[in-house]
C-alpha cells in the first residue's frame, strides 16, 4: 500500500483510510443500520492485512462502540494501527449524548481519558476536535489538546468541519495537521470558499470523508426509496426528488469513464481524491467493497483525467450534503 505524507507535521498515513463510524453494530445515530461486531472486527482486520492500517473512529459513534470495537480488532498489534478519533459532541456519564458541544478544557481532558480508556491505548495519534463549540474561544480547546501533545497522550491533532478562518486561528495556537470534512466530486465546497488553498498554505492535510457522496458515486442507489425509512440520507438534499435524478444522470457519467479504466465509479472517485493529495477514509461493513476500494491506490489518473472527471461535476453542479461549518 502507497504512503502519503498527511500534513507537515511528520505524520505518515496509508492513501487511504478505514472510517469506523459504520461498524459498531448500533442503530443509534450517526450509524447507517446495525451491523454484526464479529463481522466488524474481522474486516478491521483485513483492511490492516492489507496495508489500510489508518483507523477512523470517533468517541460518539456509538457512543463509543466503534472505540471500543477498534481496541478489540487491533489487541496486540496496537503498533501496526494508526488511530484517529475525536471529541466535541458532549456525551454524559450515562452514555447519551446531551446536544451540545462541548469544547472547553475540561471536558477535552474528560474525553480523551475516555477514549484512552475504551480504545485500550496510551496514546491517539490523530485527535480531531469533531465540531467547535460555539460557546468556548478555539484557543482555549487548541491549548487544551496541545497539553495532550505535550503529555504524549496525543501525537497529532486536527479539526473537523470548521471554517477557513478557525483553521488559521487554531493553527497559531499549535500546528494543525489535517482538517476532516465531507469532500467527493459530488461535495467540494471547500474548493469554491477558498479552504482548501488555506491548506495547502498551512501545511494542513485533507482527510476526506464521505468520499463516494454519501453511497451516491458507487452506483448502488437507483431511487429515493432504497433507503430504509430511519435512514438520514433521505433528508439530505441531493437524496430528494428531481435532484436525485439528476445526480444519477451525473454518476452515469462517471460509470462510462470508469469502464474506460477497467474501475468501478467507486474506485475512481477514491482515486480522484488521492490524486488530489488527499487521505479519503470510505466506511463499508462488506469486505468485498473493502478490497475494491483498496484497489482504488493502484488507479493512476492523468491531469487531462483529472480535470475530465471534474469537468462531469463541475463545482457548485450537485446539491450538498449536510455540511455545518463555524
Amino acid at each position: 500500500m502507497k504512503k502519503t505524507k498527511l500534513g507537515s507535521q511528520g505524520l505518515e498515513v496509508p492513501v487511504l483510510g478505514l472510517g469506523c463510524m459504520n461498524l459498531a453494530g448500533s442503530d443509534k445515530q450517526f450509524i447507517y443500520g446495525k451491523a454484526d461486531q464479529q463481522e466488524s472486527i474481522a474486516l478491521i482486520q483485513r483492511s490492516i492485512e492489507l496495508g489500510v492500517n489508518f483507523l477512523d473512529s470517533a468517541d460518539i459513534y456509538g457512543p463509543h462502540l466503534s472505540e471500543r470495537l477498534i481496541a478489540k480488532a487491533v489487541a496486540g498489534q496496537r503498533d501496526r494501527v494508526i488511530i484517529a478519533t475525536k471529541f466535541g459532541f458532549e456525551i454524559n456519564d450515562q452514555e447519551q449524548m446531551t446536544g451540545r458541544r462541548n469544547g472547553t478544557k475540561a471536558y477535552a481532558r474528560l474525553a480523551l481519558e475516555r477514549s484512552l480508556k475504551n480504545l485500550q491505548t496510551d496514546y491517539i495519534d490523530l485527535y480531531y476536535l469533531h465540531r467547535l463549540d460555539p460557546d468556548t474561544p478555539i484557543e482555549e480547546t487548541i491549548e487544551a489538546m496541545a497539553d495532550m501533545v505535550q503529555e504524549g497522550k496525543v501525537r497529532y491533532i486536527g479539526l473537523s468541519e470548521v471554517t477557513k478562518e478557525t483553521i488559521r486561528r487554531a493553527h497559531a495556537i499549535h500546528p494543525i495537521t489535517a482538517l476532516q470534512t465531507e469532500y467527493s466530486l459530488f461535495e467540494r465546497t471547500l474548493d469554491e470558499d477558498g479552504t482548501t488553498e488555506v491548506l495547502k498554505e498551512l501545511g494542513i492535510g485533507l482527510v476526506p470523508y464521505s468520499p463516494l457522496g454519501r453511497g451516491f458515486i458507487t452506483g448502488e442507489l437507483k431511487s429515493p426509496e432504497d433507503f430504509p425509512q430511519e435512514d438520514p440520507r433521505r433528508n439530505y438534499p441531493r437524496f430528494q426528488g428531481e435532484n436525485f435524478m439528476k445526480n444519477l444522470e451525473l454518476v452515469d457519467q462517471l460509470a462510462a469513464m470508469a469502464a474506460e479504466k477497467s474501475a468501478t465509479t467507486a474506485q475512481l472517485a477514491l482515486a480522484w481524491s488521492i490524486a488530489k493529495g488527499h487521505v479519503p477514509i470510505p466506511g463499508t461493513r462488506k469486505l468485498k467493497y473493502l478490497e475494491q476500494n483498496i484497489g482504488a491506490a493502484a488507479i493512476e489518473l492523468s491531469a487531462a483525467e483529472i480535470v475530465r472527471l471534474e469537468s462531469i461535476l463541475p463545482l457548485g453542479t450537485t446539491q450538498s450534503g449536510n455540511r455545518q461549518t463555524m
